[in-house]
Formats: C-alpha cells, sequence, structure tokens
C-alpha cells in the first residue's frame, strides 16, 4: 500500500377522537422541561470501519462524523474530492478485501470513523416538536442489517428518529451502514437505557404508542388516525415483550395475507411507515 409519560392498557382500542384528544393532553406537557436522563453507555473503544460508496461518501458528508481515514484504490479515490488533511491510503482490491468481512462488497473504498456523538431522547423531541413525523422503535431489534434497513426506511419516509435499547442493538458497524445505504448518517439514533421509562417520556412529548404485532386486534391504519405516532416493532420471533407492549397506547396489525405468518422486521418498518406518511389527516 502507497500511503497518503403513563402506560395506557396496550389492548385498548381507542376511538379517534378519544385518541387525539390524549395526545394533546400530552403535548401540554413542556418540551423545554424534559429530562435529559436517556443518554446512551459509552461508546466503544474499536473505531467502526465503513465500505462502499454510499455510506463511505454519507460520512464524509456529514459534519457530525470524523472520519479518521481512507482506503481505497486510485480508481474510486480519483473520483473523490476528499479534504487534503484526511489521511489516505492507496491499496489494491486485494488489500481491502482483507479490511472487510468476507465477500463484502467495498466498490474500492474503505473508511476508518469515530461513532456519532451521543444524542439525548429529550434533545430529539424537542427538535420535532412543531411536526408530525413518525418515530420509530426498535425492541431489542439486535441484527445490523435489519436495524441499517430500518434506518433506510426511516429516511426515505421522513421520520423523526430511531429510539433503540443500548444494550440490545447493534452498534455502529460497516455491515450497517453499508445497509443504510448512507441512512445512518442522515436518520438521528437515540440509545436508552430503560427503553420503558423511553416510552414514557415520548408519550409525555404528545406522541401515540402503537406497537405493532400479529396478535392485535385492528389494522395500523384505524389505530394510527391523524395523532402523531411513535411505532414499536419488536425483534424478530421474539416480538415486543410484554412490558414494551403495555406501555404502548394500542396494538396493531399490518393486513397482510394469511398465507404468509409474518414479515421481516425491515419490510414491516417500511410498510408502516409509508402507511404513516400517506395517510390522510382528515377526520373519516
Amino acid at each position: 500500500m502507497a500511503n497518503r409519560g403513563e402506560p395506557v392498557n396496550a389492548m385498548r382500542i381507542v376511538s379517534s377522537s378519544g385518541r387525539n384528544m390524549l395526545a394533546s393532553q400530552r403535548c401540554a406537557w413542556k418540551i423545554a422541561g424534559m429530562r435529559r436522563s436517556f443518554k446512551p453507555s459509552a461508546v466503544p473503544a474499536n473505531r467502526p470501519r465503513f465500505w462502499g460508496r454510499h455510506a463511505v461518501l454519507a460520512a464524509l458528508a456529514n459534519p457530525e462524523r470524523n472520519v479518521r481515514r481512507i482506503w481505497g484504490t486510485r480508481d474510486a479515490l480519483t473520483a473523490l474530492d476528499l479534504p487534503p488533511v484526511l489521511p489516505v491510503t492507496y491499496a489494491e482490491a486485494s488489500d481491502l478485501a482483507r479490511m472487510v468481512p468476507h465477500d463484502a462488497p467495498h466498490q474500492g473504498i474503505v473508511a476508518e470513523v469515530d461513532p456519532l456523538p451521543d444524542i439525548w431522547l429529550g434533545d430529539l423531541l424537542e427538535a420535532g416538536a412543531q411536526d408530525h413525523r413518525p418515530l420509530v422503535i426498535l425492541d431489542q431489534v439486535t441484527d445490523p442489517h435489519n436495524v441499517g434497513a430500518v434506518l433506510r426506511s426511516a429516511a426515505a419516509f421522513d421520520a423523526l428518529g430511531l429510539v433503540t435499547q443500548d444494550r440490545h442493538s447493534p452498534p455502529e458497524s460497516g455491515a450497517l451502514a453499508r445497509a443504510a445505504s448512507g441512512a445512518l448518517e442522515l436518520v438521528p439514533w437515540v440509545r436508552v437505557v430503560n427503553l420503558a421509562r423511553a416510552l414514557d417520556e415520548i408519550a409525555e412529548a404528545g406522541f401515540w404508542r402503537i406497537g405493532l404485532s400479529g396478535h392485535a386486534r385492528q389494522p395500523l391504519a384505524q389505530a394510527m388516525g391523524k395523532a402523531r405516532v411513535a411505532l414499536v416493532f419488536g425483534s424478530e420471533g421474539e416480538g415486543m415483550r410484554p412490558n414494551t407492549e403495555a406501555h404502548c397506547d394500542e396494538l396493531a396489525k399490518l393486513p397482510i395475507s394469511h398465507r404468509v405468518e409474518s414479515l421481516n422486521i425491515s419490510n414491516a418498518a417500511a410498510v408502516a411507515l409509508y402507511a404513516a406518511a400517506t395517510r390522510s389527516t382528515e377526520e373519516s
């Protein structure tokens, strides 16, 4: 190489008017007084390596991201306008292949980065206080490819952000960044210690918390109404934990065919976010 809020019974179905009234009452709680208690634990010592054009270029374009160094083929790096202070190492494709997981499509470029700065839940909720964007919550979804794909859908449908539990979600990694296709740099990601307490704070900020579950009695479109929604998804196989369900205002299901038992979590999130983005805000 050459160097250079109070939970509501999750099974209760609430009328649209009642749903909107409860959400409005929660909005009366002052955003400025939010507790700043939900912050992630310390970031891992090992810096992640991203690969592929989308992930690396998005990291370079993100002012919040510190890119430490770049490795790449001459063909890949010649086309980039890299900061002159960024350490660059030219490498053969075979050298890059040894730096990433087996068969990972590096596309001739690899970057070492620092994890993004921590984000407080209260700050995220305050930033979205005046809009109607949905919030996405994942309950112990641990596969980095799934979390990355959810981030990509969240970016596509302009979600406010992603909330996960810090101990039961994957760290930033090349696989996650690749699956997110640049969305890791676009969608705010809050990691919290206690998901149930975070859901209480989300409710107090005026969100109607809808848990997606196959055993729910009503479809998602009926559950959403015109409220600001927080969409809660459980892990594949296990689904949402009972305590997470208890901290949802309602449970809802996607209207999938009886021929299919369930959807992958990333597919379910994409469908639900599309439904939230395209719903009418007018009461039927």
